[in-house]
């Protein structure tokens, strides 16, 4: 099984942490250049140093940008890819805040659009004509299990993430012909600084401990565990691979088998 990626450039954003920084990690072992794309710096230089860490010769770099600000996104990725053309592309977000349907703004909706759908199509864009030249191209979406069932309390992430995935297959779609692939990812609960998030915010809206709500959400998973970030970035970087080559515009759920749909 082909596996290698050396001498392949990897964007992968939200790479300072969580599954974006796992899935990073793991391309870079498969001989990857990395450069991570997150807002804040500090975290990013530790991710980076930790990268550095893992082969001699590879050369990784940081982009410290919002992916809400788009003009500045365009800028300083067309600006990475004058210099390193990109192969392999990982849109990787943080969720919306936790929080109902019933009574979310639209603000909260365009935000999330931005920040997610609108900005996977910005990089999209960005990256496409370099895969085309260079012959080989991967889009891997980290999205969430909401795409096949939607999780309580996340109104706006799901109606996001649907969004997403839709505009996903499509693209897989066009890009066939030209042996790009585009692929979903979709963690469940996984040990991230999102589900921290989740829970709080269920633990504040229902009264019940933390410890409560997080042995609730284990029960509900088979394997009756979280996720450790590295088994979701392990399904990235094989989809990231040249194994991969056939397979594009499906959802792979990495869960512990809790999603009840096939």
């Amino acid at each position: 099984m082909n596996l290698d990626l050396t001498g392949k450039h990897a964007l992968v954003c939200g790479g300072s942490q969580g599954i974006g920084h796992a899935s990073a990690i793991e391309l870079a072992k498969l001989g990857a250049d990395v450069t991570l794309l997150a807002r804040t710096r500090a975290k990013l230089d530790a991710a980076l140093a930790a990268l550095s860490k893992i082969r001699d010769a590879q050369r990784h770099d940081v982009i410290a940008v919002d992916t809400g600000d788009h003009a500045a996104l365009q800028a300083q990725v067309a600006a990475l890819i004058a210099r390193h053309p990109v192969q392999i592309l990982v849109n990787n977000s943080g969720g919306p805040p936790p929080g109902a349907l019933v009574g979310a703004s639209v603000d909260a909706f365009l935000d999330a659009y931005r920040r997610h759908l609108l900005a996977n199509h910005l990089l999209a864009e960005l990256v496409v004509p370099g895969m085309k030249a260079t012959q080989y191209g991967r889009i891997v979406n980290v999205i969430s299990t909401s795409v096949k069932q939607p999780i309580p309390g996340l109104g706006v992430s799901n109606t996001t993430r649907g969004a997403v995935a839709s505009w996903a297959k499509t693209l897989a779609n066009e890009l066939a012909p030209f042996g790009i692939t585009v692929n979903n990812v979709l963690p469940g609960s996984t040990h991230t600084p999102r589900i921290e998030q989740i829970i709080d915010t269920r633990a504040s809206t229902t009264g019940r401990s933390r410890d409560d709500i997080y042995a609730a959400m284990a029960h509900e998973i088979p394997m009756g565990r979280f996720a450790d970030a590295s088994e979701v970035a392990a399904a990235v970087a094989f989809l990231a691979s040249p194994a991969a080559s056939y397979i594009t515009g499906i959802n792979v759920p990495v869960d512990g088998g809790r999603t009840s749909s096939l």
